[in-house]
């Protein structure tokens, strides 16, 4: 039977909007979250921006947004790293990320800083990831905003941050700790800012293995939509099944 769900965690890219192309169901799906004044926070993997770059990428499709309902994979790796106690930080990444960790007190070293982080950088070179691979041999912690490896644009599937981050992985052969969907961490912040119980919220996103997997391994119900990177012949291949699956956010009903 489905839930009355006290709060909703929504992904953006591949469900919100695609790159800058929209998604024609996103705006109503909202608008009926505001109308019957349900609580929600868009979770984001993307950690290219800020919020506020957010907001206006929402505005641009016709979603009504705020800064303050935005919650990234650079936010939540910030706030993670100013947790354990170092000060020193090299990063792979774009203004949101580097603008994350600066905002924390972290300080950039790129000669031994006690975390390497990698986030999407669209402008990343042989010489970055070089530097990341040699400051991980030498001692560096390692980090990772997301693991997804490919996000949802107008030009189709491009690479996304897991693709890079396998390169330096493959190098050191260690593996990264991920920040963001599915992990643990960006999740329990994200209930926090949300105000809500794992058991009282509902998850909706476009990919499996990244938005739907944050729910599976969190406890939280959640809602694949079909308008991005997971197929209905991908969920065939799969054992856990999303709690509810739709085509389009406007077959979903809100309570």
């Amino acid at each position: 039977m489905k839930k009355n769900y006290q709060g909703y965690i929504i992904d953006l890219d591949g469900t919100m909007y695609r790159g800058a192309d929209p998604i024609k169901e996103a705006p109503g799906f909202i608008e009926r979250l505001r109308a019957k004044e349900v609580p929600f926070l868009f979770l984001t993997n993307n950690s290219t921006g800020h919020p506020s770059d957010k907001v206006e990428q929402l505005r641009r499709v016709g979603v009504e947004a705020y800064p303050e309902e935005v919650y990234t994979s650079s936010l939540a790796t910030a706030d993670y790293l100013a947790s354990l106690g170092g000060k020193t930080v090299y990063a792979i990444g774009e203004r949101g990320l580097l603008d994350a960790l600066s905002e924390k007190g972290l300080i950039f070293d790129d000669q031994a800083p006690d975390y390497v982080v990698i986030g999407l950088d669209r402008q990343v070179t042989y010489e970055k990831l070089e530097k990341a691979v040699l400051l991980i041999q030498a001692g560096a912690q390692f980090f990772a905003t997301n693991k997804d490896t490919n996000i949802p644009t107008e030009r189709g599937m491009s690479p996304s941050n897991g693709a890079l981050v396998a390169f330096v992985e493959k190098a050191v052969d260690v593996s990264p700790q991920f920040i963001g969907k599915p992990e643990a961490i960006i999740m329990e912040k994200a209930l926090e800012k949300l105000g809500c119980q794992a058991s009282e919220v509902l998850m909706v996103g476009d990919n499996y293995e990244t938005d739907i997997r944050s729910g599976l391994d969190n406890g939280i119900d959640t809602l694949l939509v079909l308008s991005g990177f997971t197929t209905k012949q991908d969920l065939e291949q799969v054992a856990k099944q999303p709690t509810y699956v739709v085509e389009t956010l406007d077959d979903w009903e809100i309570e």
